[in-house]
């Protein structure tokens, strides 16, 4: 088929090393969506300086961390469709997790908010599948890689020369720094997806300027 030659998916693994780790990715999900709305609701004073300073309530309330963490799931499952289960049970048992805390906890339940959340984790199926083969060899998986580094890029700076260039959020730029080292390519294929990520990230700002 066409694309085994991009990526070819492994079958080695078992049923069972299969069942467990998506269990595990269903809990991961959990835990980090209760995590987020208890930041969200507990505010940033509780936390130890060092990541207050950082802003980290904010940053699991932005996009760059849920792209990155999507990311992983699908590049290292072993078949796009693994990929796109995998990433789609992580965002869904993430929302559960948000907005059990949400009901069970705070005493109220933003369904507005939820049915849409939900309709972008079940868009997240389809591109877990297509972001498996950014790991992948071929143009197609430099794009691939280079749109899932140009959007990271666009999180984390500003690149509207009118308006200067700055910093969004300084853990966001970490965010950008390991989808840059995830989706590490040979020498002449890494440049051609950094200097393609760049022009992604410009086009994104100008696209959706208050998604930066």
């Amino acid at each position: 088929m066409y694309f085994e030659q991009i990526r070819k998916p492994s079958k080695n693994m078992s049923f069972k090393r299969r069942i467990a780790i998506t269990l595990g990715v269903i809990l991961l999900g959990l835990l980090l969506g209760v995590l987020q709305k208890w930041l969200d609701g507990a505010g940033s004073s509780i936390l130890p300086a060092i990541l207050q300073q950082l802003d980290v309530g904010n940053y699991f309330g932005r996009l760059a961390i849920w792209i990155l963490l999507g990311t992983i799931i699908s590049v290292y499952s072993e078949s796009p469709l693994r990929a796109a289960i995998n990433t789609f049970f992580f965002f869904l048992s993430m929302l559960a997790g948000y907005y059990l805390y949400c009901n069970y906890i705070l005493g109220f339940l933003p369904r507005t908010y939820m049915m849409m959340w939900i309709v972008i984790a079940f868009g997240s199926f389809f591109m877990a599948y297509i972001c498996w083969y950014a790991k992948g060899k071929g143009f197609i998986a430099i794009t691939i890689s280079s749109m899932i580094i140009g959007v990271l890029l666009a999180q984390a700076f500003n690149l509207n020369v009118t308006q200067g260039f700055y910093v969004y959020h300084s853990l966001e730029v970490l965010t950008w720094l390991i989808g840059v080292i995830l989706l590490r390519r040979k020498p002449k294929e890494y440049a051609i997806e950094i200097g393609l990520s760049v022009v992604i990230a410009y086009i994104y700002q100008l696209v959706m300027p208050h998604w930066g």
